[in-house]
């Protein structure tokens, strides 16, 4: 496993990261068990970075990982959860709901304190509320201790240059923008390198766009997104290729995206995915799916409020 440093945050993360939004059964209904053992199996492989959110699976996930991070030193893994969003349309940035937020997090997760906290989707926050309250609770939790680092997350690339203009962070988290399909992330790095702010990449896969399965009903690329992308992983089973596998060798192989989160609650995928990450990409490969996908580059979906556009 290849690590790299997290901005400022003198954090050596692991270029793969464990997003445990499965183990809150957000894609499929998992096996506890299993869930728990995938985890404890991304650690002894050598991922030391963990993300979870009280949203995913309204808190399923935090109460599994927890169960899961019992058996684990605390040292061998760095921990990042989130606040701020708690349902499809339940959002609250404010003070109060931030600082009761992480206190809740933290007794699922058995820990006095996480890595990393993020406000979570803020694009479907208010604007001032984020910055006048969510932001300044999270100063004040890092001085108390309860959190080592900070930062945001959402869909939207613009919201991180509205707040990075605005606002000292630690780290962002940002998914669906660097992928086979969209690599629009990119736009952000001379940003984030002068501010020195962390970069989190989350959902290689596009949220399922760059696989053989089939997309789930709810996902909110249009049919053109879909369809070609259904034909870069058709041509990748036919030349015995999976999509899959290329989408997370291009996306950790690039050093200027210190960690990828790729999120499953089974030992068989997130080992496959550990061995995928430590292999050569097949070059002709890429080339041809990148020329299948040219149609839909840097293509995406709207997400949030108007007053973050």
């Amino acid at each position: 496993m290849k690590y790299r440093k997290l901005g400022h945050t003198g954090l050596d993360v692991s270029v793969l990261s464990y997003g445990a939004s499965s183990l809150g059964s957000v894609f499929r209904e998992i096996n506890e068990d299993e869930g728990i053992k995938s985890v404890h199996a991304a650690v002894d492989q050598g991922i030391n970075f963990i993300d979870v959110s009280p949203y995913y699976g309204l808190t399923k996930a935090e109460t599994v990982l927890g169960k899961a991070l019992r058996d684990i030193p605390r040292d061998k893994y760095f921990l990042s959860t989130k606040a701020g969003r708690y349902g499809d349309n339940e959002f609250d940035f404010s003070k109060k709901k931030i600082t009761t937020s992480l206190e809740e997090s933290l007794q699922r997760l058995g820990t006095d304190y996480v890595d990393i906290l993020l406000l979570h989707d803020i694009e479907f926050g208010s604007y001032d509320q984020v910055l006048e309250e969510g932001i300044p609770a999270l100063e004040e939790l890092k001085e108390q201790g309860k959190i080592r680092f900070y930062g945001v997350s959402g869909l939207p690339l613009t919201i991180f240059d509205k707040v990075l203009n605005k606002a000292d962070l630690d780290v962002i988290l940002s998914y669906c923008h660097y992928s086979l399909n969209d690599t629009s992330l990119l736009s952000l790095i001379p940003l984030l390198k002068e501010k020195q702010v962390g970069l989190i990449n989350a959902s290689p896969l596009s949220m399922g766009l760059l696989s053989s399965r089939e997309v789930a009903s709810w996902h909110p690329a249009d049919e053109e997104m879909k369809q070609v992308c259904k034909e870069a992983a058709e041509f990748c089973e036919e030349n015995g290729q999976d999509l899959a596998k290329l989408a997370i060798q291009y996306s950790v192989q690039n050093e200027f995206i210190p960690t990828t989160l790729v999120s499953t609650a089974s030992v068989n995928n997130i080992t496959k995915n550990i061995k995928w990450a430590e292999e050569p990409i097949d070059e002709d490969i890429l080339e041809a799916v990148l020329d299948i996908l040219k149609p839909i580059h840097n293509k995406t979906w709207s997400s949030g409020n108007s007053e973050w556009k």
